[in-house]
């Protein structure tokens, strides 16, 4: 048996697969997220800790002979989190998130610096975690000084599983401090932020050994040791490991609480000017690309909360037939931009509201906003490089097929849909472990899954959708300001 831990924003998820890659079963614990000033997103790290006990316990008591067959631990987590420990491996503060955009300044600092784009290959964005450690040393000196290491969230995890300072590559790719086509840590970048590679974890490929849980832990779940617990990932390059995305010319479009479209690459291939992100993927000697916007459903959710509705129950009510956009344009800015735009000041908008509006035009509308988004990154991952001819659709937002068809016909790229089932982050963190734990050929464990469903371009009305994209970006200069 492997098990699978996925710490997301929201909350850790606990999934047990078996030999054939069967799901087992799996559980879930929330994850709090504190905001103190506008602008930040912080966690206690002592909840992800607690969270994963509830979740194991919880499975544990759901499967008790099938979770002390566990023979390793496949982790992935929240991106870009900066989480300070002391010497006595005591954290120091609450991390700060991904989605914290207090460090504009810092990272917009770093970015004048060329050494960062040059050797990392992607902007310094400020919810990247660099920027957040300058900003620290700005205003929070003591406790920088007293830091003796910097973790990522999953890794921070790791600590408490395996008493281990370990990362992998691809969750590393997102600090700044990662030289990708190097894949090891660049000292001149940690120098640029008062660090050295003594600040950080060491570095392992994500399926391979990342430690061992810790006697107490073994005990504790009832487990025989030794118990491996992989390199893992960062979450959008397990989720692609889940769904076998892991060779040249392979993708996802995922419709989360973000919205990323991600490549997978034979070759580190960056382009920062175009703000996508140029990662290491969680396999080694391969590389991938992501276009990230930073509100998918999390806009349908927020429209959703304004009119007393759901976000499913607004997606039913549109039928199964495609319309064509009518003269609502949504622009999803909500937090801010990355790909292309790289703008954390932008906030969302409708335009061309007028009495006929009704509310099934503004969901569309919203849908279609998501929709333009994604079709801007999709133009800014082509101009470095990637060559996409389908994409498998995942997230909550997959869940509609209305959506699934706008988005196929806003891109002109076909999107399949997946056969129910979980091939998301947790069960990718699940196949790494069992990688790490067999040294069996990845190709052979990380295949796709099959597809219940393909929605294809409608060609008929893809020139009233190329015609509203077109609109939708002319708006964003008079946003932008």
């Amino acid at each position: 048996m492997y098990l699978g831990l996925d710490l997301g924003t929201s909350g850790i998820r606990a999934l047990l697969m078996d030999e054939d890659q069967r799901l087992i079963g799996s559980a879930s614990a929330a994850t709090p997220v504190s905001r103190p000033h506008p602008g930040w997103s912080e966690q206690d790290p002592a909840l992800w800790n607690e969270a994963c006990s509830s979740a194991v316990a919880s499975l544990r008591a759901q499967l008790p002979r099938e979770f002390a067959a566990v023979r390793a631990i496949g982790l992935s987590g929240h991106m870009h989190g900066a989480t300070l420990f002391d010497a006595a491996d005591q954290p120091l503060r609450p991390s700060i998130l991904w989605n914290d955009s207090r460090a504009a300044a810092e990272a917009s600092e770093l970015d004048q610096d060329p050494r960062f784009r040059a050797l990392t290959g992607n902007i310094v964005f400020p919810g990247f975690t660099a920027p957040k450690l300058l900003w620290l040393a700005h205003h929070e000196p003591e406790l920088f000084a007293r830091t003796a290491k910097v973790l990522l969230p999953k890794d921070a995890l790791r600590l408490w599983l395996t008493g281990s300072h370990i990362s992998d590559m691809s969750d590393a790719s997102g600090t700044s401090w990662l030289n990708p086509a190097k894949r090891d840590w660049e000292d001149s970048l940690l120098q640029a932020t008062g660090l050295t590679r003594e600040h950080m974890p060491d570095l392992v490929e994500g399926s391979a050994p990342g430690g061992e849980l810790r006697a107490e832990l073994l005990a504790e779940w009832g487990l025989k040791g030794p118990v491996l617990v992989a390199g893992g990932a960062g979450d959008n390059a397990a989720s692609a490991i889940g769904m076998g995305i892991a060779r040249e010319g392979e993708a996802f479009v995922s419709l989360g609480t973000s919205g990323v479209i991600f490549a997978a690459n034979d070759a580190f291939r960056p382009r920062p000017e175009s703000a996508v992100h140029a990662f290491c993927h969680a396999l080694p000697g391969r590389w991938h690309q992501m276009g990230v916007i930073l509100s998918a459903t999390d806009a349908l959710n927020w429209y959703a909360r304004i009119t007393g509705s759901s976000a499913a129950d607004l997606s039913r009510a549109l039928g199964p037939d495609l319309q064509a956009p009518g003269e609502v344009t949504f622009l999803p800015y909500l937090s801010g931009e990355r790909t292309p735009h790289n703008d954390t000041q932008i906030r969302g908008a409708f335009s061309g509201l007028s009495h006929s509006a009704d509310r099934a035009a503004l969901t569309r509308a919203v849908m279609e906003g998501v929709a333009f988004a994604l079709a801007d990154s999709l133009l800014a991952l082509q101009a470095a490089g990637a060559s996409l001819s389908r994409l498998v659709a995942v997230g909550g937002g997959s869940n509609s097929g209305y959506w699934l068809k706008v988005i196929a016909t806003t891109l002109g790229i076909p999107v399949d849909l997946p056969v129910g089932g979980d091939f998301g982050a947790a069960f990718g963190a699940a196949r790494l472990a069992m990688l790490a734990a067999s040294g069996a050929d990845p190709d052979a464990v990380c295949t796709p899954p099959a597809i219940a469903s393909s929605f294809t371009p409608d060609r008929a009305l893809a020139p009233a959708f190329a015609e509203a994209h077109e609109r939708y970006r002319r708006l964003y200069p008079a946003l932008a300001g």
